[in-house]
Protein backbone atom coordinates (compact mmCIF):
# COMPACT_ATOMS: atom_id res chain seq x y z
CA UNK A 1 0.00 0.00 0.00
CA UNK A 2 1.04 3.50 -0.81
CA UNK A 3 2.62 5.58 2.43
CA UNK A 4 0.45 8.46 0.95
CA UNK A 5 -2.69 6.33 1.82
CA UNK A 6 -1.93 5.99 5.60
CA UNK A 7 -3.76 7.30 7.96
CA UNK A 8 -2.22 10.67 9.17
CA UNK A 9 -3.86 13.68 11.18
CA UNK A 10 -5.58 16.13 9.15
CA UNK A 11 -3.71 19.02 10.79
CA UNK A 12 -0.04 16.97 8.80
CA UNK A 13 -2.02 16.53 5.43
CA UNK A 14 -0.43 18.92 3.01
CA UNK A 15 -2.60 21.23 1.14
CA UNK A 16 -1.79 19.77 -2.48
CA UNK A 17 -2.66 16.06 -1.28
CA UNK A 18 -6.24 17.79 0.38
CA UNK A 19 -7.47 19.40 -3.13
CA UNK A 20 -6.28 15.67 -4.61
CA UNK A 21 -8.31 13.98 -2.35
CA UNK A 22 -10.85 16.62 -3.02
CA UNK A 23 -11.46 15.95 -6.57
CA UNK A 24 -11.38 12.19 -6.35
CA UNK A 25 -14.32 12.76 -3.85
CA UNK A 26 -15.88 15.33 -6.23
CA UNK A 27 -15.51 12.96 -9.74
CA UNK A 28 -16.87 10.08 -8.06
CA UNK A 29 -20.34 12.09 -6.61
CA UNK A 30 -19.97 13.79 -10.17
CA UNK A 31 -20.23 9.96 -12.14
CA UNK A 32 -22.97 8.97 -9.62
CA UNK A 33 -24.94 12.16 -10.69
CA UNK A 34 -24.58 11.79 -14.84
CA UNK A 35 -25.37 8.33 -14.57
CA UNK A 36 -28.52 9.04 -12.60
CA UNK A 37 -29.80 11.77 -15.26
CA UNK A 38 -28.25 10.43 -18.56
CA UNK A 39 -31.49 8.31 -19.13
CA UNK A 40 -33.87 11.20 -19.12
CA UNK A 41 -32.67 11.83 -22.21
CA UNK A 42 -31.25 8.23 -23.55
CA UNK A 43 -34.50 6.21 -22.72
CA UNK A 44 -36.02 6.46 -25.59
CA UNK A 45 -33.19 5.65 -27.94
CA UNK A 46 -31.97 2.79 -25.74
CA UNK A 47 -35.31 0.88 -25.68
CA UNK A 48 -36.04 1.28 -29.60
CA UNK A 49 -32.18 0.11 -29.77
CA UNK A 50 -33.29 -3.25 -27.63
CA UNK A 51 -36.73 -3.06 -28.64
CA UNK A 52 -37.60 -2.59 -24.48
CA UNK A 53 -40.91 -0.61 -25.00
CA UNK A 54 -42.49 1.01 -22.26
CA UNK A 55 -41.38 -1.03 -19.06
CA UNK A 56 -38.01 -0.68 -20.54
CA UNK A 57 -37.96 3.25 -20.51
CA UNK A 58 -39.44 3.10 -17.24
CA UNK A 59 -36.72 0.88 -15.66
CA UNK A 60 -34.45 2.69 -16.86
CA UNK A 61 -35.21 5.67 -14.85
CA UNK A 62 -36.34 3.44 -11.77
CA UNK A 63 -33.92 0.76 -11.21
CA UNK A 64 -30.80 3.06 -10.56
CA UNK A 65 -32.25 5.23 -8.06
CA UNK A 66 -33.92 2.45 -6.78
CA UNK A 67 -30.89 0.49 -5.79
CA UNK A 68 -29.02 3.50 -5.01
CA UNK A 69 -31.64 4.81 -2.55
CA UNK A 70 -32.35 1.16 -0.54
CA UNK A 71 -28.65 0.94 0.06
CA UNK A 72 -27.44 4.44 0.66
CA UNK A 73 -27.61 4.34 4.12
CA UNK A 74 -26.51 0.51 4.44
CA UNK A 75 -23.49 1.92 2.45
CA UNK A 76 -22.61 4.42 4.95
CA UNK A 77 -23.04 2.36 7.75
CA UNK A 78 -20.74 -0.67 6.25
CA UNK A 79 -17.79 2.09 5.33
CA UNK A 80 -18.19 2.47 9.35
CA UNK A 81 -17.14 -0.92 9.98
CA UNK A 82 -14.98 -1.97 7.31
CA UNK A 83 -13.52 1.35 6.59
CA UNK A 84 -14.19 3.93 3.88
CA UNK A 85 -11.60 3.75 1.69
CA UNK A 86 -12.11 0.11 1.39
CA UNK A 87 -15.63 0.56 0.86
CA UNK A 88 -15.01 3.48 -1.91
CA UNK A 89 -12.62 1.46 -3.66
CA UNK A 90 -15.28 -1.51 -3.99
CA UNK A 91 -17.87 1.00 -5.06
CA UNK A 92 -16.01 2.52 -7.62
CA UNK A 93 -14.48 -0.58 -8.98
CA UNK A 94 -18.45 -2.45 -8.88
CA UNK A 95 -20.10 0.73 -10.36
CA UNK A 96 -17.27 1.11 -13.39
CA UNK A 97 -18.03 -2.62 -13.96
CA UNK A 98 -21.74 -2.52 -14.01
CA UNK A 99 -21.15 0.89 -16.75
CA UNK A 100 -19.19 -1.44 -18.82
CA UNK A 101 -22.28 -3.69 -18.61
CA UNK A 102 -24.85 -1.48 -19.29
CA UNK A 103 -22.90 -0.40 -22.38
CA UNK A 104 -22.35 -4.02 -23.56
CA UNK A 105 -26.31 -5.26 -22.88
CA UNK A 106 -27.50 -7.49 -25.65
CA UNK A 107 -31.21 -6.43 -24.06
CA UNK A 108 -33.85 -5.71 -21.58
CA UNK A 109 -33.29 -8.05 -18.96
CA UNK A 110 -29.14 -7.45 -19.09
CA UNK A 111 -29.57 -3.91 -19.19
CA UNK A 112 -32.00 -3.56 -16.43
CA UNK A 113 -30.05 -5.80 -13.89
CA UNK A 114 -26.35 -3.72 -14.94
CA UNK A 115 -28.65 -0.73 -13.98
CA UNK A 116 -29.54 -2.10 -10.54
CA UNK A 117 -25.51 -3.02 -10.07
CA UNK A 118 -24.34 0.50 -10.72
CA UNK A 119 -27.08 1.62 -8.46
CA UNK A 120 -25.89 -0.45 -5.90
CA UNK A 121 -22.18 0.42 -5.83
CA UNK A 122 -22.93 3.77 -6.70
CA UNK A 123 -24.80 3.50 -2.55
CA UNK A 124 -21.30 2.13 -1.82
CA UNK A 125 -19.44 4.71 -2.97
CA UNK A 126 -21.04 8.20 -2.07
CA UNK A 127 -21.67 7.85 1.43
CA UNK A 128 -18.16 7.42 1.81
CA UNK A 129 -16.81 10.74 0.78
CA UNK A 130 -18.00 13.05 3.23
CA UNK A 131 -16.12 11.13 6.00
CA UNK A 132 -12.70 10.65 4.29
CA UNK A 133 -12.97 14.80 3.43
CA UNK A 134 -13.12 14.78 7.43
CA UNK A 135 -10.02 12.67 7.96
CA UNK A 136 -8.24 15.20 5.48
CA UNK A 137 -9.14 18.56 6.14
CA UNK A 138 -9.32 20.19 9.62
CA UNK A 139 -13.03 20.64 11.23
CA UNK A 140 -13.02 24.55 10.08
CA UNK A 141 -11.98 23.86 6.85
CA UNK A 142 -15.06 21.46 5.75
CA UNK A 143 -17.28 23.82 4.71
CA UNK A 144 -15.20 25.28 2.13
CA UNK A 145 -14.80 21.52 0.57
CA UNK A 146 -17.66 21.29 0.38
CA UNK A 147 -18.79 24.39 -1.52
CA UNK A 148 -17.15 22.67 -4.37
CA UNK A 149 -19.79 20.36 -4.60
CA UNK A 150 -22.60 22.57 -5.38
CA UNK A 151 -20.76 23.87 -8.57
CA UNK A 152 -19.45 21.06 -9.97
CA UNK A 153 -22.60 18.74 -9.55
CA UNK A 154 -24.65 21.78 -10.92
CA UNK A 155 -22.56 21.91 -13.69
CA UNK A 156 -22.76 18.18 -14.47
CA UNK A 157 -26.58 18.49 -14.07
CA UNK A 158 -26.74 20.94 -16.89
CA UNK A 159 -24.30 19.41 -19.34
CA UNK A 160 -24.24 15.80 -18.48
CA UNK A 161 -27.72 14.82 -20.39
CA UNK A 162 -26.54 17.19 -23.33
CA UNK A 163 -23.10 15.54 -23.16
CA UNK A 164 -25.23 12.10 -23.26
CA UNK A 165 -27.27 13.47 -26.13
CA UNK A 166 -23.95 14.64 -28.15
CA UNK A 167 -22.88 11.08 -27.48
CA UNK A 168 -25.66 9.39 -28.77
CA UNK A 169 -26.03 11.43 -32.18
CA UNK A 170 -22.28 11.52 -33.14
CA UNK A 171 -22.56 7.32 -32.77
CA UNK A 172 -18.76 7.01 -32.30
CA UNK A 173 -17.65 3.81 -33.83
CA UNK A 174 -21.23 2.43 -34.51
CA UNK A 175 -21.53 2.43 -30.49
CA UNK A 176 -24.49 4.86 -30.49
CA UNK A 177 -25.83 5.48 -26.56
CA UNK A 178 -23.22 2.68 -25.42
CA UNK A 179 -20.58 5.38 -25.51
CA UNK A 180 -22.69 7.02 -22.83
CA UNK A 181 -21.99 4.18 -20.45
CA UNK A 182 -18.45 3.07 -21.89
CA UNK A 183 -16.63 6.01 -20.98
CA UNK A 184 -17.06 5.46 -17.48
CA UNK A 185 -14.82 2.68 -17.69
CA UNK A 186 -12.11 5.62 -18.58
CA UNK A 187 -13.59 7.98 -15.85
CA UNK A 188 -13.91 5.38 -13.13
CA UNK A 189 -10.26 3.98 -13.49
CA UNK A 190 -8.67 7.29 -12.92
CA UNK A 191 -10.73 7.50 -10.03
CA UNK A 192 -9.72 4.12 -8.35
CA UNK A 193 -6.11 5.06 -9.63
CA UNK A 194 -6.63 8.34 -7.34
CA UNK A 195 -8.10 6.79 -4.31
CA UNK A 196 -5.65 4.27 -4.47
CA UNK A 197 -3.01 6.65 -4.11
CA UNK A 198 -4.34 9.50 -2.39
CA UNK A 199 -6.97 8.29 0.29
CA UNK A 200 -6.37 7.95 3.89
CA UNK A 201 -6.40 4.82 5.19
CA UNK A 202 -8.91 3.42 7.98
CA UNK A 203 -9.26 0.37 9.73
CA UNK A 204 -13.37 1.07 10.67
CA UNK A 205 -15.32 -0.70 13.49
CA UNK A 206 -16.18 -4.19 13.33
CA UNK A 207 -19.12 -3.50 15.96
CA UNK A 208 -20.87 -1.13 14.39
CA UNK A 209 -24.23 -2.83 13.54
CA UNK A 210 -25.97 -2.89 9.83
CA UNK A 211 -29.24 -4.08 9.49
CA UNK A 212 -29.37 -5.78 6.44
CA UNK A 213 -33.03 -7.28 7.54
CA UNK A 214 -34.09 -3.94 7.49
CA UNK A 215 -32.56 -3.04 3.86
CA UNK A 216 -33.60 -6.44 2.37
CA UNK A 217 -37.58 -5.74 3.52
CA UNK A 218 -37.19 -1.74 1.97
CA UNK A 219 -35.90 -3.46 -1.35
CA UNK A 220 -38.87 -5.64 -1.11
CA UNK A 221 -41.57 -2.85 -0.67
CA UNK A 222 -39.69 -1.08 -3.39
CA UNK A 223 -39.36 -3.82 -5.80
CA UNK A 224 -43.21 -4.52 -5.80
CA UNK A 225 -44.45 -1.27 -5.90
CA UNK A 226 -42.13 -0.45 -8.76
CA UNK A 227 -42.68 -4.11 -10.64
CA UNK A 228 -46.77 -3.78 -9.76
CA UNK A 229 -46.56 0.06 -11.42
CA UNK A 230 -44.68 -0.75 -14.49
CA UNK A 231 -45.83 -3.87 -15.14
CA UNK A 232 -49.80 -2.55 -14.89
CA UNK A 233 -48.93 0.18 -17.03
CA UNK A 234 -47.31 -1.81 -20.06
CA UNK A 235 -50.24 -4.95 -19.24
CA UNK A 236 -53.20 -4.09 -17.51
CA UNK A 237 -54.24 -3.77 -14.04
CA UNK A 238 -54.73 -7.85 -13.60
CA UNK A 239 -54.25 -9.69 -11.00
CA UNK A 240 -49.71 -9.86 -11.47
CA UNK A 241 -49.75 -6.05 -10.67
CA UNK A 242 -52.09 -5.64 -7.95
CA UNK A 243 -50.62 -8.59 -6.32
CA UNK A 244 -46.81 -7.03 -6.19
CA UNK A 245 -48.95 -4.07 -5.08
CA UNK A 246 -50.28 -5.31 -2.15
CA UNK A 247 -47.14 -7.50 -1.66
CA UNK A 248 -44.99 -4.04 -1.62
CA UNK A 249 -47.74 -2.76 0.57
CA UNK A 250 -47.49 -5.60 3.12
CA UNK A 251 -42.90 -5.57 3.08
CA UNK A 252 -43.66 -1.65 3.71
CA UNK A 253 -45.72 -2.68 7.29
CA UNK A 254 -42.53 -5.52 8.11
CA UNK A 255 -39.97 -2.64 7.26
CA UNK A 256 -42.04 -0.11 9.44
CA UNK A 257 -41.61 -2.87 12.43
CA UNK A 258 -38.01 -3.86 12.57
CA UNK A 259 -37.40 0.34 12.30
CA UNK A 260 -39.17 0.07 16.12
CA UNK A 261 -36.96 -3.21 16.99
CA UNK A 262 -33.76 -2.78 15.43
CA UNK A 263 -30.53 -1.75 17.63
CA UNK A 264 -29.75 0.35 14.94
CA UNK A 265 -32.07 0.72 12.36
CA UNK A 266 -32.19 2.66 8.94
CA UNK A 267 -34.54 5.36 10.16
CA UNK A 268 -34.35 6.09 13.87
CA UNK A 269 -37.96 5.86 15.85
CA UNK A 270 -36.94 9.18 17.77
CA UNK A 271 -37.05 11.07 14.24
CA UNK A 272 -40.38 9.40 12.78
CA UNK A 273 -42.01 10.44 16.33
CA UNK A 274 -41.26 13.80 15.71
CA UNK A 275 -43.95 15.30 14.00
CA UNK A 276 -41.90 17.96 11.95
CA UNK A 277 -39.27 15.42 10.35
CA UNK A 278 -42.18 13.13 9.53
CA UNK A 279 -43.82 16.22 7.70
CA UNK A 280 -41.02 17.44 6.05
CA UNK A 281 -40.23 13.33 4.81
CA UNK A 282 -43.63 13.17 3.36
CA UNK A 283 -43.31 15.68 1.71
CA UNK A 284 -39.87 15.06 0.21
CA UNK A 285 -41.03 11.80 -1.19
CA UNK A 286 -44.11 13.76 -3.02
CA UNK A 287 -42.61 16.37 -4.21
CA UNK A 288 -39.48 14.33 -5.39
CA UNK A 289 -41.55 12.03 -6.69
CA UNK A 290 -43.55 14.67 -8.20
CA UNK A 291 -40.41 16.37 -10.26
CA UNK A 292 -38.43 13.51 -11.19
CA UNK A 293 -41.67 12.19 -13.10
CA UNK A 294 -41.77 15.69 -14.60
CA UNK A 295 -38.42 15.60 -15.91
CA UNK A 296 -39.22 12.48 -17.48
CA UNK A 297 -42.43 12.66 -19.03
CA UNK A 298 -41.00 15.62 -20.57
CA UNK A 299 -38.02 14.30 -22.37
CA UNK A 300 -40.27 11.80 -23.45
CA UNK A 301 -42.87 14.26 -24.59
CA UNK A 302 -40.28 16.32 -26.59
CA UNK A 303 -39.03 13.27 -28.10
CA UNK A 304 -41.90 10.99 -28.79
CA UNK A 305 -44.28 13.93 -29.90
CA UNK A 306 -42.67 16.50 -30.74
CA UNK A 307 -39.66 14.31 -32.21
CA UNK A 308 -36.94 16.31 -31.24
CA UNK A 309 -33.31 15.13 -31.67
CA UNK A 310 -31.89 13.42 -28.44
CA UNK A 311 -29.70 16.74 -28.37
CA UNK A 312 -32.46 19.30 -29.25
CA UNK A 313 -34.49 17.11 -25.85
CA UNK A 314 -31.09 17.67 -23.83
CA UNK A 315 -30.77 21.38 -24.77
CA UNK A 316 -34.82 21.86 -24.24
CA UNK A 317 -34.28 20.55 -20.21
CA UNK A 318 -31.13 22.50 -19.95
CA UNK A 319 -33.10 26.14 -18.57
CA UNK A 320 -34.37 23.16 -15.82
CA UNK A 321 -31.16 22.79 -14.87
CA UNK A 322 -29.96 26.19 -15.16
CA UNK A 323 -32.56 26.79 -12.99
CA UNK A 324 -31.74 24.61 -10.31
CA UNK A 325 -28.31 25.72 -10.14
CA UNK A 326 -29.69 29.71 -9.84
CA UNK A 327 -31.94 29.02 -7.21
CA UNK A 328 -30.03 26.87 -5.06
CA UNK A 329 -26.87 29.32 -5.11
CA UNK A 330 -29.37 32.56 -4.64
CA UNK A 331 -31.50 30.62 -1.76
CA UNK A 332 -28.58 29.47 0.16
CA UNK A 333 -28.53 32.57 2.45
CA UNK A 334 -31.80 32.75 2.61
CA UNK A 335 -32.79 29.56 4.42
CA UNK A 336 -31.88 30.75 7.79
CA UNK A 337 -34.30 33.69 8.15
CA UNK A 338 -36.99 32.54 5.64
CA UNK A 339 -37.04 28.82 6.84
CA UNK A 340 -40.50 27.43 5.91
CA UNK A 341 -41.41 30.10 3.87
CA UNK A 342 -38.96 29.16 1.24
CA UNK A 343 -40.32 26.12 0.90
CA UNK A 344 -43.91 27.26 -0.06
CA UNK A 345 -42.47 30.20 -2.15
CA UNK A 346 -40.19 27.26 -4.19
CA UNK A 347 -43.60 25.26 -4.56
CA UNK A 348 -45.39 27.49 -5.65
CA UNK A 349 -43.28 28.89 -8.22
CA UNK A 350 -42.37 25.14 -9.69
CA UNK A 351 -46.40 24.93 -9.47
CA UNK A 352 -46.53 28.04 -11.73
CA UNK A 353 -44.07 26.60 -13.95
CA UNK A 354 -46.12 23.54 -14.14
CA UNK A 355 -49.32 25.09 -15.03
CA UNK A 356 -47.82 27.29 -17.92
CA UNK A 357 -46.75 24.36 -19.31
CA UNK A 358 -49.90 22.41 -19.17
CA UNK A 359 -51.54 25.31 -20.61
CA UNK A 360 -49.31 25.89 -23.05
CA UNK A 361 -49.94 21.95 -24.23
CA UNK A 362 -53.57 22.47 -23.73
CA UNK A 363 -53.39 25.08 -26.34
CA UNK A 364 -50.74 24.04 -28.85
CA UNK A 365 -50.44 20.79 -28.36
CA UNK A 366 -48.04 18.78 -30.58
CA UNK A 367 -47.61 21.78 -32.32
CA UNK A 368 -44.68 23.24 -29.20
CA UNK A 369 -41.56 24.72 -29.99
CA UNK A 370 -38.31 24.38 -28.25
CA UNK A 371 -38.53 28.24 -27.71
CA UNK A 372 -42.02 28.12 -26.49
CA UNK A 373 -41.08 25.80 -23.83
CA UNK A 374 -38.24 27.43 -22.42
CA UNK A 375 -39.53 30.13 -20.23
CA UNK A 376 -41.64 27.77 -18.59
CA UNK A 377 -39.14 24.97 -17.38
CA UNK A 378 -37.07 27.86 -16.63
CA UNK A 379 -39.79 28.69 -13.86
CA UNK A 380 -39.66 24.65 -12.80
CA UNK A 381 -36.55 24.78 -12.70
CA UNK A 382 -36.13 27.57 -10.61
CA UNK A 383 -38.71 26.75 -8.05
CA UNK A 384 -36.95 23.02 -7.64
CA UNK A 385 -33.70 24.71 -6.91
CA UNK A 386 -36.02 26.86 -4.04
CA UNK A 387 -37.11 23.62 -2.33
CA UNK A 388 -34.16 21.48 -3.15
CA UNK A 389 -31.38 21.98 -0.48
CA UNK A 390 -34.88 23.91 1.45
CA UNK A 391 -36.92 20.91 2.23
CA UNK A 392 -34.36 18.89 3.86
CA UNK A 393 -32.72 22.03 6.06
CA UNK A 394 -35.67 22.78 7.41
CA UNK A 395 -36.92 18.82 7.83
CA UNK A 396 -34.01 18.59 10.69
CA UNK A 397 -34.91 21.76 12.57
CA UNK A 398 -36.51 20.58 15.30
CA UNK A 399 -34.34 17.23 15.76
CA UNK A 400 -31.59 16.80 18.17
CA UNK A 401 -28.02 17.64 17.25
CA UNK A 402 -26.89 13.99 17.99
CA UNK A 403 -29.59 12.28 15.35
CA UNK A 404 -28.45 14.79 12.35
CA UNK A 405 -26.15 12.07 10.90
CA UNK A 406 -29.37 9.67 11.05
CA UNK A 407 -31.79 12.19 9.81
CA UNK A 408 -29.70 13.48 6.91
CA UNK A 409 -28.80 9.83 5.34
CA UNK A 410 -32.10 8.82 5.64
CA UNK A 411 -33.67 11.92 3.89
CA UNK A 412 -30.87 11.37 0.52
CA UNK A 413 -32.25 7.90 0.64
CA UNK A 414 -35.85 9.05 0.59
CA UNK A 415 -35.03 11.50 -2.24
CA UNK A 416 -33.49 8.75 -4.03
CA UNK A 417 -36.55 6.32 -3.64
CA UNK A 418 -39.16 9.03 -4.53
CA UNK A 419 -37.00 9.79 -7.47
CA UNK A 420 -37.75 6.06 -8.62
CA UNK A 421 -41.21 6.01 -7.16
CA UNK A 422 -42.35 9.43 -9.26
CA UNK A 423 -39.91 8.04 -12.75
CA UNK A 424 -42.60 5.14 -12.83
CA UNK A 425 -46.02 6.63 -11.05
CA UNK A 426 -45.92 9.69 -13.21
CA UNK A 427 -44.61 8.14 -16.82
CA UNK A 428 -47.52 5.76 -16.07
CA UNK A 429 -50.04 7.93 -15.86
CA UNK A 430 -48.80 9.58 -19.33
CA UNK A 431 -48.27 6.34 -21.04
CA UNK A 432 -52.08 5.32 -20.06
CA UNK A 433 -53.90 8.72 -20.16
CA UNK A 434 -54.23 8.42 -24.06
CA UNK A 435 -53.16 7.64 -27.27
CA UNK A 436 -52.51 11.00 -27.93
CA UNK A 437 -49.45 12.47 -27.12
CA UNK A 438 -50.89 16.00 -26.13
CA UNK A 439 -53.75 14.45 -23.76
CA UNK A 440 -51.03 12.16 -22.00
CA UNK A 441 -48.70 15.11 -21.37
CA UNK A 442 -51.95 16.93 -20.11
CA UNK A 443 -52.69 14.49 -17.72
CA UNK A 444 -49.18 13.92 -16.41
CA UNK A 445 -48.67 17.40 -16.09
CA UNK A 446 -52.30 17.59 -14.39
CA UNK A 447 -50.99 15.10 -11.45
CA UNK A 448 -47.50 16.82 -10.72
CA UNK A 449 -49.39 20.07 -10.12
CA UNK A 450 -51.70 18.44 -7.72
CA UNK A 451 -49.27 16.81 -5.59
CA UNK A 452 -47.16 20.13 -5.76
CA UNK A 453 -50.40 21.83 -4.40
CA UNK A 454 -50.98 19.01 -1.91
CA UNK A 455 -47.49 19.62 -0.79
CA UNK A 456 -48.09 22.81 0.20
CA UNK A 457 -50.32 21.77 2.56
CA UNK A 458 -48.22 19.65 4.43
CA UNK A 459 -45.05 22.48 4.64
CA UNK A 460 -47.00 24.50 7.82
CA UNK A 461 -46.47 21.06 9.72
CA UNK A 462 -42.78 21.21 9.35
CA UNK A 463 -40.44 23.35 11.68
CA UNK A 464 -40.29 26.88 11.03
CA UNK A 465 -36.70 27.29 10.57
CA UNK A 466 -33.32 24.80 9.95
CA UNK A 467 -31.14 24.25 12.92
CA UNK A 468 -29.07 27.04 13.51
CA UNK A 469 -26.13 24.32 14.23
CA UNK A 470 -26.87 23.15 10.48
CA UNK A 471 -25.54 26.25 9.30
Amino acid sequence: MSTLARAAPASTVSEGRRRAVLAVIVTAAVLDLLDGTITNVAAPTIAADLHGGEPLIQWLGAGYALALGVLLVVGGRLGDRYGRRRLFLVGINGFTAASAACGLATGPASIIVARLVQGAFGALLIPQGFGILGAVFPRERLGSAFSVFAPALGLSAVGGPILAAFLIEADLYGLGWRTMFLINIVLGGAVTAGAITLLPDDEGDRAQPVDALGSLLLAATMLGLLYGLIDGSAHGWGATPILCLAAGAGFFVLFGRRQVRADRPLIEPTLLRNRGFTSGLILGVFFFAAVSGLLYVLSLFMQKELHFTPVRAALGLAPIAAGIVIASITCHRLIARLGRTLIVTGLLITLAGTGWLLALVLASGTGLGGWELGPPTLVVGMGMGTCFGTVYDVTIGDTDPREAGSASGSLSAVQQLANALGAAAVTTVYFHASATGATAMSAGLAVVAAVILACCGLVWLMPRKAPAHHH
